[in-house]
Formats: structure tokens, C-alpha cells, sequence
């Protein structure tokens, strides 16, 4: 018998799909290579004007006439879209949908983090709002499964007043079987745009609680004492808020073979938000052997013995880590200690999570 998982997949629709844009598509790409017959997806999407990034996805798409900013306001009540014979329904972040589908399906949402309350430049006022309501709503709903993407999150949950029974821990994964450039490519690229030599690397959204006005200040300090970390690079897109970048080179959104031979290449990975739900890239960095300097407020390498960890607070303390880091092996073991460390983090063990969830 078919079983059919209906997957929101609205957050590709968005501005910024961000990290939530990253888990969406890991988690299709997981599900599709377990390669399980019984298990059809459809993934609900909303109108749009242009094509989004799915027809990469292996997956079949139920379109609801209706934008993402709007959809977002209706799944609150309605699950407007949902196929009515889906056998599970899965909200891939707070937006909903929260029902549909089979009178017996089963109903899920991804909390991946509480950034609203730990952060105020996360979000703004209608956002805080938005996500109190919808926290509000899941609290009630006790028929919907929470399945939660950061370590902490369910004690902070249970503190809201969640049953801890209605928790399901899933991870995240690293893997999506894409090639990275040769270095010679990759140093041509650098090249035109005035990097040649050594570098530091940052990827993620520039948006204020990355903290990364506070990192390129570091950065200059840390290079006067170690050149070899080389000018700061910075990878990905404009979020919400303005954030100075000073001397840093931005090389905004960068293709996905690009960004894992920065990776690769760095002397070192940098990254130290104010606040952070789990944190992918620097486990993507790690993934590649990259040494790496993370705050202690990313949660995915907090307890990552690998790890640089700083407090994103104290300026000298992110000087000192990046100048330490610089001192770190590179040799062949340490390069496979640091990859070995993220081995587990794989989209198909992500998929298999998610599916003992909905037993």
C-alpha cells in the first residue's frame, strides 16, 4: 500500500530560504534515496512568478493558488492544498500546514529553533508576533508531532509546557553529493575579485545576530598578529538588517560547487553568530577538514572537541581563536579526525529520523 508524505515546501519560496531552505531540500533528497516504493512525496508548494528551485527534487508538487506570504496567514487555519489522501502531513517550519490529508494521517512540524526570544535583531515585531501565535497554536494542537533539529530545544519545549512524549529529535546532514571545484578553479575565481593566496572563510546569511560586524573587526586584529589567515571572504546572502562589512571581501550567494572548495581551501572557517538554531556551515566546513572557529552559541559544534569555540561577546576572545586556530594541524590525520567528527550528519540518516517519527 502507498503511503503518501505531503512536505511543505513553501520555504524555497521565500526571500532567503536560509538553513530551513537547506534542511527542505536535504530531507527530500534523503527520503528519495532510501528508494522506499511504498512511500510516495508531494511536495505542497504556493504560486509564484517565477520557477523556484525544485525541479531538482525528486518529487511530484501540489500548487496552492496562493503566495507564500498569504499561504503562511491561512495554514494557521486551514490546510489549504494538502492532497486529501496523504497519509502523513509535514510542516518543514512553523508556517504550517498543521492537518490535512487522511482522516488517520499523522501531522508534523520542524521546530528548529526559538531565535525570535534569544535574539532581537533575529526578526522583526510582526515576526516575533508571528511565531508566539504559531507557538501558541502547536501548544494546543497536541495531535501534531514536534520534531525538533537543535539539541536543547525539547527541555526548552517541555518548559513551554509540551509533552515530552510529543518530542522527536531528528538530525541534520551535510551531504548532498555535489562536487566541488578544483582549487585551480577556485583560485582563479578568488583572483577576480582581488583574493589571491590565503583566506579565511565565512558562509551564511549577512543579517546582524551573525555578528559579523563584530568578526571583521577580529578578523584585522588577528591578521596583524597571523597574515597567513589572509583577507576575510564572505559567502552568501543579504538577510534582514543592515550589517557592515568593513574590509571583508563579499562574494554574495556563490554556486554550490563553489562553496564547498572554499570550504576546502580556507586556512580556516569562522563563525560566530550572536544566536544560532543548529548551525550548518561550520559542520560543512568540517565535513571538509577544514579547522574551524564557532562561538559557543552553535548549537552543532558546541560540544565539537575539533572545534575553536569563542564567546561571540568578547572581541579578544575571537581575536585569540582565530590566531589559535591558525596553530592547528593540517596534516592528513587531523584533516580525517575533523571529517570524521560530522560523519553521521547524513540527509539519509535525516530521512530515516523523520520516518521513525511518523510510525
Amino acid at each position: 500500500m502507498t503511503r503518501t508524505i505531503a512536505l511543505a515546501l513553501d520555504q524555497l519560496y521565500r526571500p532567503q530560504p536560509g538553513g530551513i531552505g537547506t534542511y527542505v531540500r536535504g530531507l527530500v533528497r534523503g527520503l528519495a534515496a532510501i528508494d522506499d516504493p511504498s512511500n510516495e512525496l508531494v511536495g505542497v508548494v504556493p504560486w509564484a512568478k517565477r520557477a523556484r528551485d525544485v525541479d531538482g527534487l525528486a518529487l511530484r508538487t501540489a500548487r496552492v493558488p496562493l503566495p507564500v506570504e498569504v499561504l503562511s496567514v491561512v495554514w494557521g487555519r486551514v490546510a489549504l492544498g494538502v492532497p486529501r489522501h496523504a497519509s502523513v502531513v509535514h510542516a518543514t517550519s512553523m508556517a504550517g500546514p498543521f492537518a490535512g490529508g487522511r482522516a488517520d494521517a499523522i501531522h508534523s512540524v520542524a521546530m528548529h529553533d526559538m531565535l525570535w526570544r534569544d535574539e532581537s535583531s533575529a526578526t522583526t515585531s510582526a515576526g516575533v508576533r508571528f511565531h508566539e501565535a504559531r507557538l501558541a497554536l502547536l501548544r494546543r494542537r497536541d495531535d501534531v508531532r514536534i520534531l525538533t533539529t537543535s539539541p536543547g530545544l525539547d527541555a526548552r519545549l517541555v518548559e513551554e509546557g509540551f509533552a515530552r512524549a510529543r518530542l522527536h529529535p531528528v538530525r541534520l546532514g551535510i551531504d548532498d553529493g555535489s562536487a566541488a571545484v578544483s582549487s585551480g578553479d577556485l583560485a582563479g575565481y578568488l583572483a577576480r575579485v582581488g583574493v589571491n593566496g590565503p583566506y579565511t572563510f565565512y558562509a551564511g546569511t549577512r543579517e546582524p545576530r551573525k555578528n559579523i560586524e563584530r568578526l571583521v573587526a577580529a578578523h584585522r586584529v588577528a591578521r596583524s598578529r597571523a597574515p597567513e589567515l589572509g583577507p576575510l571572504v564572505l559567502a552568501g546572502p543579504t538577510g534582514w538588517g543592515e550589517v557592515p562589512t568593513g574590509d571583508a571581501v563579499v562574494l554574495g550567494l556563490v554556486e554550490r560547487s563553489v562553496l564547498k572548495a572554499l570550504y576546502r581551501d580556507a586556512t580556516l572557517f569562522a563563525y560566530v553568530p550572536l544566536a544560532e538554531g543548529w548551525g550548518l556551515p561550520p559542520v560543512e566546513a568540517l565535513g571538509e577538514g577544514t579547522r574551524v572557529v564557532a562561538s559557543s552559541t552553535t548549537p552543532s559544534v558546541a560540544d565539537n572537541a575539533e572545534v575553536v569555540i569563542v564567546d561571540p561577546l568578547d572581541l579578544d576572545a575571537i581575536v585569540d581563536g582565530l590566531v589559535r586556530a591558525v596553530t592547528v594541524p593540517v596534516d592528513e590525520l587531523s584533516v580525517q579526525r575533523r571529517r570524521s567528527s560530522v560523519t553521521q550528519l547524513t540527509w539519509r540518516q535525516c530521512a530515516l529520523d523523520h520516518l521513525a517519527s511518523w510510525r
